[in-house]
């Protein structure tokens, strides 16, 4: 018997060189993880970058571009916030020598101009974004869009390359938006409008068992113990589901006040085309010339003021 495969392996078995890049900022990079292992096991060549939150231009990390700089093992920084470096230690530890590009916070344009420097240097044929939750779906009419800007920002600059490099999309931590608003009765709804179009990859749960998960949970416990003071609420939420624990389940402080329901589909990726994505934003073009954070945020905000067709809030009616 041959089983079918899903539409996502069938698009990266063409892939030979691909930068895996963490879209939302922060530890986004760390629920790429697991795909980064499959990835090399499958025999492609994979680099790593990351929209990032660190203070990148206080290390001495080497610069590719003005906004952006390739953090090493043996680069020197803030080590109390700097999950780059740590995930880049880890791996070194573990027999992986690999660096991480790591992209300072900024506009569309700038963050443009880095993927186009990585495009180059690398030669690069595929870009896959990683989103740690589902709010890079939204199009921008929902009741509330999560955190959006980060996301969006990675979304219009890989989208409006025009370098011939195949683009995609994949989330992890379906649930884990609740906590920033989104009605993941509008996650499914994109995945609808996106199957669709044909733009939904598939998606496939990640488990206990999996050598590359076990991977992926020792990296994001020694990027906890060297930044107690700063665990990521959405990897810890997706290993915890993985884990198999439930319901109200904090694995840190920086979630206790709050009621958690941690469950099994926060351990699936879903995959997606990234063009498909683009397409179905509706402020995609509004951002897409900004070059700092501010007017990056400044846009979206305005587009959601001036929006008349902004939904009311509705839960999955299960």
């Amino acid at each position: 018997m041959t089983f079918p495969k899903l539409k996502f392996f069938t698009e990266i078995q063409k892939a030979q060189r691909i930068l895996l890049a963490g879209a939302g900022g922060g530890f986004d990079i760390y629920c790429g993880l697991p795909l980064y292992f499959d990835l090399l096991e499958m025999g492609k060549e994979v680099y790593l970058a990351n929209l990032s939150f660190a203070d990148l231009h206080s290390s001495d990390a080497k610069s590719i571009s003005d906004f952006a700089v390739e953090v090493k093992a043996t680069t020197r920084g803030k080590e109390s916030y700097f999950p780059e470096l740590h995930l880049v230690r880890w791996l070194a530890g573990q027999g992986y020598k690999t660096s991480l590009y790591a992209f300072d916070t900024t506009g569309v344009k700038p963050l443009q101009d880095n993927y186009q420097t990585l495009i180059k240097l690398l030669n690069l044929d595929t870009i896959i974004l990683i989103d740690g939750g589902t709010d890079s779906l939204m199009r921008g009419d929902e009741a509330d869009l999560g955190t959006p800007q980060e996301d969006a920002a990675s979304i219009a600059a890989v989208h409006f390359l025009e370098a011939p490099v195949s683009k995609i999309l994949v989330c992890l931590g379906f649930g884990v938006d609740t906590h920033h608003g989104v009605s993941h009765f509008e996650v499914l709804q994109a995945v609808a409008d996106l199957t669709r179009s044909s733009d939904y990859l598939g998606a496939w749960s990640l488990t206990p068992d999996m050598q590359s998960v076990e991977r992926y949970r020792e990296a994001f416990q020694y990027a906890t113990q060297k930044m107690p003071t700063h665990p990521s609420i959405v990897s810890a939420s997706v290993l915890d589901g993985i884990y198999g624990e439930f319901g109200d389940f904090h694995r840190t402080e920086r979630t206790r006040g709050s009621e958690l329901f941690i469950n099994p589909l926060m351990g699936l990726y879903w995959t997606f085309n990234l063009t498909g994505i683009a397409k179905r934003n509706l402020y995609l073009e509004q951002i897409r010339n900004t070059q700092t954070y501010w007017e990056l945020r400044s846009s979206i905000e305005v587009f959601r003021a001036n929006h008349q067709g902004i939904k009311s809030w509705k839960g999955i009616p299960l």
